[in-house]
This record gives structure tokens, sequence and C-alpha cells, in this order.
């Protein structure tokens, strides 16, 4: 299947944001990788993400201090970044959520 968006996100910032963001793009008709919608119990966690992020058209990454504490979050935003400099176009659409420049330097720096 191909998505529009796969979202890349700290399960911290859910219930705040990231949930609605994805039922909102969803009601916009934007076909959205979103673990809640896309993964089922048994699902190989790791390869269904990878699945996600070679098959969206965009990754949308909310940045936050949580996002930051996560291993994985870098992980999925090194696939993202591997990509657009694969395929040579823009893929990431950031959103700061909750975090200030330094956060996003330090987080960047690390």
């Amino acid at each position: 299947m191909h998505y529009d968006v796969f979202i890349c996100h700290a399960s911290e910032d859910k219930e705040d944001f990231v949930r609605p963001l994805a039922k909102l793009l969803q009601q916009q008709h934007i076909e959205v990788w979103y673990d809640e919608f896309s993964l089922k119990i048994g699902d190989s966690l790791t390869q269904k993400i990878d699945e996600g992020l070679s098959n969206s058209s965009f990754g949308i990454v909310v940045l936050s201090p949580n996002f930051f504490k996560k291993p994985w979050a870098k992980r999925e935003l090194n696939g993202l970044t591997l990509r657009e400099m694969v395929e040579q176009k823009n893929l990431i659409l950031p959103i700061w959520h909750r975090v200030t420049m330094e956060e996003l330097r330090n987080f960047l720096l690390h």
C-alpha cells in the first residue's frame, strides 16, 4: 500500500497532538501511516515501520522533547533523511511541538 504521509512521533505526544493530527489528515482523505491505524497484533514492528517509511510520499516528523529521548525516533528520522539524499527531493515535513531551537540543535548534534 502507498501512503501520502508517515507520522514519526513519540508515544507520549499521541494523546494531545499526534492522534488528533492523524485523524484530521484522514478526514481530508490523506492516506496516513500511523501506528494506531497501520499496525496489527503480531506484526513485526521494525518491518512495518520500514515498509511505512519506504512506501510514503512524505514523512511528518513531530519534533518534541519526548521525540528527542527516543532512540528509535532518530532511526526513523535517519531513514527519511537517507531517502531524501537518495531520491534528491524533500520528504521531511517537520512539526515543532513544544520544542525550542536549542533542544533541536542538541538533538541534531548528538
